[in-house]
């Protein structure tokens, strides 16, 4: 058994990497499970405490099961709650009894490891999930479970598939997984992560060499809800004629939301040196930095006199570290031109410290009056949601709410996860406009104690937190109203 150091990594990197195979235990195995499993999410399910005594929690359900809970999803028109596991089991929610119902499985919807769910404004139900190939492939599939005219019963339909792409055989085949359906219901939008942790060299043992990032990944994809069968490319230019390429420079965007005035933000995790995770405005036709611009700097691995041995935020406790992946590295490709959008600032005063590259130490940039894009290393931010009804009180109205899913330290720095910083919490993200080219941010914590949350969903002024680890609970933080 590895130490808790190393299990809090492994609970970190494999956030939207549901589809990766264990390759010391059964092919049919899935390698974030078995980590989960083995090394354990949080094993002591004790209950999460508001940090505000205006803010209430309940424990709807446990979801516990062989396969876990993965996202968490509300239909908008009777606004009942569904959760899904990774094996395309879907449940629906019963609030007053709290309990659930199996409503749909594989055997409905042919879709037998899943990684995303979201529910349009018609009922619609779409989820993401992917599929092994030969040669160390895997491709894409977006389903469709359509309400049938007059009635409640679902049709289910292929929306799209990918070519096969290669996978690297590591830690960092993010593979297809966030989705998020548009206010109108004309589009939904999806993140195929990348398949490297920092733009590196990943040749699958020299099945696919000198391979990087391919056609397919660290991108986020637009597809019309209507879409019937498909063809996604492995091509970037062949998705861009067809209109499918959204954003670029995506390391992995696991969680995506629109906010109250129509403008689409998505938490992106970042990778295994000490660089900050992000939240970005995303917009159409922007390109996001990856692998070149990582939580507001420059990888350094794009430079020809790149050394680690001297690099300081590069941590033994990380995989990428561990293999060697951070290296001199010649044929580093070359910078795009054009400008590359940065991440939302963070100004405080919660989940923005970091370490300083000039003497390695972890500071807080909020104490420090400067701000942080967008919050501390290794957080793996995900489940974002907002008040898009507008009925929470003043401090909160129209506001965003996101998870961090890692254990975190909140004195030190002895855990993979975040540093001098607690994580498994609730955020307030306070959002404001800067003119047309950014907003900024201030993160404040009001829930804290989860078992590796792993999605949320909103229903008027109750936030629905589901967690990945311990007994996969399903909790309701109600909020104070207007």
């Amino acid at each position: 058994m590895n130490n808790i150091n190393s299990s809090n990594q492994e609970q970190r990197r494999f956030i939207g990497k549901l589809a990766l195979k264990n390759c010391f235990f059964a092919a049919k195995t899935l390698l974030f499970t078995i980590f989960l499993l083995t090394y354990g999410a949080t094993g002591v399910n004790a209950a999460p405490k508001a940090l505000r005594p205006d803010i209430q929690i309940r424990n709807i359900m446990n979801t516990l099961s062989v396969s876990p809970s993965v996202r968490i999803a509300k239909d908008p028109r009777n606004n009942t709650l569904y959760y899904l596991k990774q094996n395309g089991d879907i449940y629906r929610v019963n609030l007053g009894s709290s309990n659930s119902t199996l409503v749909y499985n594989s055997n409905n919807h042919n879709v037998g490891e899943t990684q995303g769910m979201a529910i349009g404004p018609n009922g619609t139900i779409y989820l993401v999930g992917n599929a092994d190939l030969v040669n160390n492939q895997t491709k894409g599939i977006i389903v469709k479970g359509e309400i049938k005219s007059g009635t409640e019963q679902r049709i289910w339909s292929t929306l799209a598939k990918s070519a096969g792409y290669p996978k690297s055989r590591t830690a960092y085949d993010h593979r297809f997984n966030g989705v998020v359906v548009s206010p109108n219901g004309n589009f939904i939008y999806v993140n195929s992560g990348s398949r490297t942790d920092h733009g590196e060299v990943q040749s699958a043992n020299g099945l696919y060499p000198d391979t990087r990032e391919v056609g397919l990944t660290a991108c986020i994809l637009r597809l019309p809800s209507q879409g019937k069968n498909l063809f996604l490319a492995n091509n970037r230019a062949t998705l861009k004629t067809a209109g499918y390429i959204f954003a670029e420079g995506i390391r992995n965007t696991f969680d995506m939301a629109f906010a109250p005035n129509g403008d689409l933000f998505g938490t992106e995790n970042g990778p295994d040196r000490d660089m900050s995770e992000e939240l970005n405005w995303l917009r159409r036709g922007g390109n996001y930095g990856f692998p070149w611009r990582i939580g507001g700097t420059d990888n350094p691995q794009q430079f020809p006199n790149y050394d680690p041995a001297k690099d300081l935020l590069l941590s033994p406790k990380f995989n990428a570290v561990q293999r060697g992946y951070f290296r001199n590295d010649p044929t580093f490709p070359a910078r795009p031109t054009g400008n590359l959008i940065e991440p939302i600032p963070n100004f405080g005063p919660d989940a923005d410290n970091f370490r300083d590259p000039v003497d390695g130490k972890v500071k807080d940039a909020s104490v420090l009056g400067q701000p942080f894009s967008s919050f501390t290393s290794h957080r793996s931010p995900l489940g974002l949601v907002f008040d898009t009804q507008g009925v929470l009180s003043p401090e909160f109205n129209r506001d965003g709410f996101m998870l961090s899913f890692t254990t975190g330290d909140p004195t030190g720095e002895t855990l993979a996860g975040p540093f001098k910083d607690s994580g498994q919490d609730l955020l307030h993200l306070n959002l404001t406009k800067v003119g047309n080219t950014n907003y900024k941010l201030n993160a404040t914590r009001i829930v804290e104690g989860f078992s590796n949350p792993i999605d949320s969903e909103i229903i008027g002024n109750k936030i629905y937190v589901l967690e990945y680890g311990g007994n996969q609970g399903i909790w309701e933080i109600t909020m104070p109203t207007r």
